[in-house]
């Protein structure tokens, strides 16, 4: 993190926290806590206003300590809905550390299990949106790091309560601007309670211009006032809708997770059960997309693999060797590998450039040129992930033939016309599978085959092929045949394999000519601008598809996403990365016709 997004924290002889930065204390002296619970827990009406909700969205500017968020944690696991889900979203443009927040939230034991739920996933400081999970709270936090102006343009959820916490606008004008107070109002749910600590007349005002009803209250300690504010309207939001997800790869499972750890259910309909298609291989590589010139899917791609590394984390036997080694191919990538590891978008140390020593010290054998070393990319073994996302889901195995419109939603059909399944909602997670049910994607096939032996192994390591362990062995690979469909394997498939691995590490080569091997091949689907699919084609239908090659990576984060548009509730996604990845942008009228698009193999974009 660059010392200009530093908060330049000092701490006062009483242990307090204060930032130099915009020389004002985080939380007051006599008691921070009673002070968060009177001004903003009280202030936004709270328990009694979630009281009967399924879901209750509370929003923040001015994230600090997280002192907020652990007192109303706490209120919430005391007096939350039994079924109720609370969605979190708070702002930060200068965040503490870890250490730095657990000495502030030090002050109060008696929060000390709520502050090290939050503790234990705290973010890095890097710009853009991080997602902290609190399961034993039935709880979700979105941490902007970023500007307050920036952050609200970009975060798509209705807030039902405020906590406007920024430093005093005397001293940070910034936090309390005309956009900022725009993007508060945009972004509040009918009915939406408001509090803050300050009086200032032009957060009254600004407030009253924006449709809020404004009052002072009595204030808390010195303070003599505070401010409380209302918009007119009542809580809305209807019953949860039947969902049906057609694949059980990685998207598909992916997306059964993120309905799960909402709270909802969902049936799974897959022809040849999980992993059949793509996410059947014995291992994976999940490592981002590098872009050193479009900001956007640099950052997209930094926030995915940030996701996915959590998510499958916490799956036993998911992760089987961390850090992957990028090989340079040719001259230029050098340079482009220095532009990489220097975008502020990766947390420090994440990216480092190494030469052709450290390489073939990694290796163990020479390499021509250096690489990139990913840190926090890793190997991944798929088939866990699979079974343990899957498992709380509904399972149907079948073949889906046709999607159509019906009474309650869509209908699923099999080969003879039977109804299937009828769902409110369906998406189409089936990779190269959805081609055929939605024939208007933008979608072109890529028939992969891959190799693996057993006894062999080295670190994660891509160029134009990859090498990357299986717990057992080593799998290599893999071919890239455009507008191929077959998943039958050929010998000729496994030579081209070898040939790849032998002109990059020949060596490695050599141990694993002549032992006995398997092969495996499977199509991914890609689209033009080689970027997913994930959003809505149609009312009730979904897609989250057109992964290529980096499922493993994207698919965890937007799943939450496209589940997010489903529900209805805050998307993990920026608005503008959203964008990227919607399908509307390929102009899709009609996503069930049955006029394909041409799909020879699309131009590298």
């Amino acid at each position: 993190m660059t010392d200009d997004r530093s908060p330049r924290l000092v701490w006062t002889a009483d242990g307090a926290p204060r930032s130099g930065r915009f020389d004002d204390v985080y939380f007051s002296r006599e008691d921070g806590l009673a002070e968060s619970r009177a001004v903003f827990l009280a202030g936004c009406g709270l328990p009694q206003a979630w009281l009967g909700r399924r879901r209750f969205t509370v929003a923040e500017l001015g994230f600090g300590t997280g002192l907020n968020i652990v007192a109303l944690l706490d209120l919430w696991r005391r007096e939350g809905p039994a079924d109720g889900r609370l969605n979190i979203f708070s702002i930060e443009g200068y965040p503490l550390s870890r250490a730095e927040a657990a000495q502030a939230l030090g002050n109060w034991p008696e929060l000390a299990d709520v502050a090290r739920a939050l503790l234990d996933d705290w973010p890095e400081p890097t710009p853009g949106f991080h997602r902290i999970d609190l399961p034993g709270f039935n709880a979700t936090l979105d941490l902007a790091v970023g500007e307050a102006a920036w952050a609200l343009t970009q975060w798509s959820g209705r807030a039902d309560a405020w906590f406007l916490d920024g430093f005093a606008p005397s001293t940070n004008p910034g936090m309390w601007s005309d956009a900022v107070l725009d993007g508060v109002a945009a972004r509040s749910a009918p009915g939406a309670r408001v509090a803050t600590f300050t009086v200032a007349g032009s957060v009254r005002r600004g407030l009253a211009e924006r449709g809020f009803a404004v009052e002072k209250k009595p204030g808390h300690g010195r303070k003599r006032e505070r401010l409380e504010a209302s918009l007119p309207g009542g809580a809305t939001g209807g019953p949860v809708p039947t969902i049906a997800i057609v694949g059980a790869g990685i998207a598909g499972a992916a997306l059964a997770r993120a309905f799960a750890a909402a709270g909802v259910g969902c049936t799974v309909v897959e022809a040849g059960g999980p992993g059949a298609g793509g996410s059947g291989f014995p291992a994976a590589l999940v490592t981002p997309r590098l872009d050193a010139g479009d900001g956007d899917i640099a950052a997209l791609h930094a926030q995915a693999l940030g996701r996915a590394r959590t998510l499958y984390a916490a799956v036993p036997g998911a992760i089987l060797a961390d850090g992957v080694l990028q090989l340079e191919q040719m001259a230029r990538d050098a340079g482009r590998f220095a532009k990489v590891a220097a975008q502020d978008i990766w947390p420090e140390g994440a990216m480092a450039t190494v030469t052709a020593a450290d390489c073939a010290d990694r290796l163990g054998e020479p390499v021509e040129g250096g690489g990139l070393l990913m840190r926090d990319a890793f190997a991944l073994a798929p088939r866990p992930v699979l079974e343990a996302w899957l498992a709380d889901a509904g399972r149907i195995t079948g073949a889906v033939a046709r999607i159509e419109p019906g009474p309650a939603g869509w209908r699923l059909l099999d080969g003879a016309g039977q109804i299937m399944l009828e769902a409110e909602v369906v998406i189409l997670a089936a990779g190269w599978g959805a081609a055929g049910l939605a024939q208007a994607l933008p979608l072109a096939p890529v028939r992969g085959q891959a190799d693996w032996v057993e006894g062999v192994t080295v670190p994660p390591v891509a160029w134009g092929g990859y090498a990357v362990p299986t717990g057992d062995g080593l799998l290599f690979g893999a071919t890239h045949d455009r507008g191929e469909t077959t998943t039958a394997t050929d010998p000729e498939s496994t030579a081209r394999n070898l040939a790849t691995l032998t002109a990059r590490l020949p060596q490695l080569a050599g141990r694993i000519r002549g032992g006995e091997g398997a092969s495996r091949a499977a199509v991914r689907a890609t689209t033009p601008d080689r970027l997913p699919l994930a959003g809505a084609l149609a009312p009730g239908l979904f897609t989250l598809g057109g992964l290529g090659s980096r499922g493993f990576c994207v698919a965890p984060l937007l799943a939450e996403h496209v589940a997010a548009m489903v529900l209805d509730t805050p998307s993990p996604l920026p608005v503008a990365l959203a964008a990227r990845v919607q399908p509307s942008r390929f102009k899709i009228t009609d996503p069930l016709a049955q006029q394909p698009l041409e799909r020879e193999a699309f131009p590298r974009g």
